[in-house]
């Protein structure tokens, strides 16, 4: 797998809006970029995999949470400089609409998260989010 620091070129990532009873299920992420945010589960695809495969995966290392990835729902890009002005990180995100197949089951942060949780919209106001999820959050409560 290329390396993400640093990278040749942009990585593609994805991730899963999870909701069920009118909450989203979020991570706080414990590794850069964006340490100690919350943030849609995902990660980095894998060569042959289905974006839809790549979500199911993730969600499932990152919260314990089976689900059953859709379609996709929202793109963006993200670009972290470092002091010098070299790139750091660049993804390419996809983010698909998931189903949790068990959603009263716990939910087991692991992986690079520290929590998982459901949120409410309510919640969502003042939570620190990363800047793609306040988008995404912003835009699919919007039309939902």
């Amino acid at each position: 797998m290329a390396n993400a620091h640093y990278p040749d070129a942009p990585r593609v990532a994805v991730g899963a809006v999870v909701v069920y009873q009118n909450k989203i299920l979020l991570i706080l992420r414990g590794k850069n970029p964006n340490k100690g945010l919350w943030a849609i589960p995902g990660g980095s695809m894998n060569l042959g995999e289905t974006l839809q495969a790549t979500a199911e995966r993730e969600v499932k290392e990152e919260t314990g949470l089976a689900i059953k990835a859709g379609e996709v729902v929202f793109t963006f890009e993200t670009i972290y400089y470092d002091d010098t002005g070299r790139v750091e990180y660049h993804y390419v995100i996809l983010d698909l609409a998931a189903e949790p197949l068990n959603p009263t089951q716990s939910l087991c942060p692991a992986d690079d998260v520290v929590d998982a949780a459901w949120f409410t919209t309510a919640e969502l106001a003042n939570l620190a989010v990363t800047p793609g999820t306040r988008e995404l959050l912003d835009k699919f409560f919007a039309t939902n």
